[in-house]
């Protein structure tokens, strides 16, 4: 499989610039996104897709970063897009979907009914119905079964393409999933808002203040996300794991996939 990195919508927090990662899949049978980012209609009403964080985040809400755009640049169709896995279904990463109307979409039973039945505050505010008012084919999965690096759950999605798993793992929402992909010899987790910053995994710089309350206060069960986070610095610091972990939002960490992806 080839992976393209996207950035399929900057956001100017103040003091902390982020980026909606986005990965783009080439399987055997088409292309799969795990996450969409922002979509067109989010760009064409922003109040009604994004409510008011779009005060706080400023999205730069620019067509060309959609991930419909950046897929036809490289030569692809919207109907070419087959599968959407989505780590939750926060508008920065569920936005675009109405772009792929072909494309099934891929969740968390879990994440699902809180996104369609919000049970506290934090769920009603958070969740866009509008997102999904296009009527898209959605497909909820339940990890079961092994663990995978220490956590609970995985489900192979051997029907997207052998090679890619979703993990859950639930904190920042109550369905939120990460995705495997094996690359050859190496493994990529994406592992969606799972953590904001790179020095939660690798100890280096510090996490810019704005992004740590805004981790506190969007989460569903902040102690699962702390816990989240000691065992994804874990596997990201292990030499022997294979795995290379990123998360939705770091730029440095996007950046530094793609020069891998691109070698030297």
């Amino acid at each position: 499989m080839k992976v393209h990195h996207l950035n399929c919508g900057t956001m100017r927090a103040p003091g902390a610039p982020v980026v909606c990662h986005v990965l783009l899949i080439e399987t055997g049978d088409g292309l799969a996104l795990v996450d969409s980012g922002y979509g067109l209609a989010d760009i064409a009403s922003p109040g009604a897709r994004l409510g008011v964080t779009r005060h706080l985040l400023r999205p730069a809400l620019d067509p060309q970063e959609t991930a419909l755009r950046q897929i036809e640049r490289l030569g692809f169709t919207a109907a070419d897009v087959r599968h959407i896995l989505l780590t939750h279904l926060d508008t920065d990463h569920a936005g675009g979907i109405a772009d792929f109307p072909d494309a099934k979409i891929h969740t968390t039973a879990a994440e699902w009914s809180a996104a369609r039945t919000p049970a506290t505050s934090i769920e009603r505010a958070r969740y866009r119905p509008t997102v999904w008012a296009h009527g898209p084919r959605v497909v909820t999965h339940e990890p079961q079964g092994e663990s995978w690096h220490g956590f609970a759950a995985a489900r192979p999605l051997d029907e997207i393409a052998p090679g890619i798993a979703m993990i859950a793992l639930p904190g920042h929402t109550r369905g939120h999933a990460a995705f495997a992909v094996e690359l050859g010899d190496r493994t990529l987790l994406h592992a969606g808002d799972a953590f904001y910053h790179h020095s939660v995994v690798d100890g280096r710089d510090r996490q810019p203040t704005v992004l740590r309350l805004m981790e506190r206060m969007v989460a569903h069960d902040f102690a699962q996300v702390q816990d989240n986070h000691a065992r994804l610095a874990e596997l990201h610091r292990s030499p022997t794991s294979g795995v290379t972990v990123v998360s939705a939002h770091d730029p440095e960490l996007l950046a530094q996939v793609r020069a891998a992806a691109e070698g030297p």
